[in-house]
């Protein structure tokens, strides 16, 4: 277990630099995970590597798939799904909703008896997302009072699963990718249909190697199930755009400041926080863009001005929805009250984000009205003070970067966090210039 620290963050006069950031986390799961669905050997290049990544890492060698890790390029040999080994002792996915959720989906494929089980606040996280439909597919599955420890039972690795038509009840990547893991292994043609947009990597990953998925309307995808094993890997990650966003609003908020950051993932199911950025007053332009294992990447270069509030809803949520907590710290720096309705998904995310974040921000002195499915900013009132990351690494990160406009110190206790999924982050702050503090937290 890590050190608990605190991270306290005091800006430059301005922001300035060029860098490339960590491969994209979402992908990096989807890499690891599919690579061993897959028969023969890939290689991942420019793979996170982080606390979350690490969770799936760790259920790969559960299920007895090779795998080896030399600095940021992942190898994976494999035979297919279809040779994974039933675990002895439960899959801890620690933290991780993407590797708890996408490997039960691999698993319903494999019809292997696996426990599925995480953190206590991994425990929290709703999971009848997946098991209610993977459950209509015949897979035997069943969860502990609708979370996990969710417990697969066997099943013969002769009988397909059932094809299904089903509509998901929110848009969410993760239960989407679940299901259209599960229906590679199915006798038939699934439909999965999404109230809205979401995430669509793995069903881009998945076509790259050989998958058949077709999307034919807005939020409809249909899965045939696989005639020939899938073809391994050979890939570099773009950069993570979620992790580029605490740089770019950082940058957005400092006067004076800009910023390039290289080859960043600019899928338009993930560029929410560009458009609102650019609503808000900053300049923002996209070089070099093309298409890398189906992957829109492109280089983004972010030059301060003032901000002013504006207003957050529909599908751009949906775009921008792990975005928030560093969003709401623009909000913070813009003048006027900025809005967001439409985002309750957020209060099923690591914490209930909505709450936690208005309670942290409030202490740091910010005015901000909590809705049930939002809430609202006025900006320009941040005073500085003592925060808690509540187990959170967007939090942390977050959180640590209201101490750039802030008139007085800012510092946020437990902030080791953020090495769940940006372990770079402040020794890539300093790079701009920002001068960080991280110090052993003793009470």
């Amino acid at each position: 277990m890590k050190q608990s620290t605190s991270l306290s963050l005091a800006a430059p006069s301005a922001l300035h630099g060029e860098l490339t950031l960590p491969g994209d986390k979402s992908l990096s799961h989807r890499a690891a995970l599919f690579a061993a669905l897959a028969a023969g050997e890939s290689t991942i290049d420019r793979f996170l590597v982080s606390g979350v990544t690490r969770a799936l890492l760790n259920a790969l060698t559960a299920l007895k798939v090779p795998w080896h890790l030399d600095q940021n390029r992942l190898t994976v040999k494999s035979k297919g799904f279809q040779q994974f080994v039933a675990p002895e002792d439960p899959v801890y996915c620690g933290n991780s909703a993407t590797t708890i959720r996408l490997v039960a989906g691999a698993l319903a494929a494999a019809g292997i008896p696996c426990t599925l089980d995480g953190s206590e606040g991994l425990r929290k996280r709703p999971m009848t997302r997946i098991t209610d439909p993977l459950v209509q597919m015949g897979v035997p599955i069943v969860t502990t009072n609708g979370c996990a420890p969710m417990h697969i039972k066997p099943r013969s690795a002769a009988a397909p699963l059932n094809a299904i038509d089903y509509t998901l009840p929110v848009a969410s990547a993760q239960v989407k990718s679940c299901l259209i893991l599960a229906a590679l292994a199915a006798n038939g043609t699934c439909t999965f249909r999404e109230p809205g947009p979401s995430r669509d990597h793995t069903e881009r990953m998945l076509r790259s190697m050989g998958a058949s998925i077709r999307t034919p309307a807005a939020g409809v995808v249909e899965v045939d199930p696989l005639n020939v094993p899938l073809t391994p890997l050979k890939l570099t990650l773009p950069g993570d755009i979620s992790s580029a966003a605490f740089l770019l609003v950082a940058t957005a908020i400092v006067p004076g400041s800009e910023i390039i950051i290289r080859d960043v993932g600019i899928n338009p199911t993930r560029t929410g926080i560009l458009d609102v950025l650019r609503e808000m007053g900053a300049s923002i332009t996209i070089s070099n863009e093309r298409l890398e294992a189906g992957e829109p990447v492109g280089n983004i270069h972010l030059v301060a001005a003032p901000l002013h509030a504006i207003t957050v809803k529909g599908d751009t949520v949906v775009r921008m929805i792990d975005e928030f907590p560093i969003f709401a710290i623009a909000a913070a720096a813009a003048t006027g009250v900025t809005h967001v309705h439409e985002a309750e998904e957020l209060r099923y995310k690591e914490t209930d984000r909505i709450a936690i974040l208005c309670k942290e921000l409030r202490k740091l002195g910010l005015t901000i009205d909590e809705y049930t499915d939002g809430f609202s900013i006025q900006g320009r009132t941040l005073r500085g003070g003592i925060a808690n990351a509540c187990g959170d690494h967007r939090l942390a990160m977050s959180l640590a970067l209201a101490g750039l406009i802030s008139p007085e110190p800012v510092t946020v206790e437990h902030a080791e966090i953020y090495h769940e999924s940006f372990p770079s982050f402040t020794s890539t702050l300093e790079m701009l210039g920002v001068r960080a503090s991280e110090k052993p937290l003793i009470h």
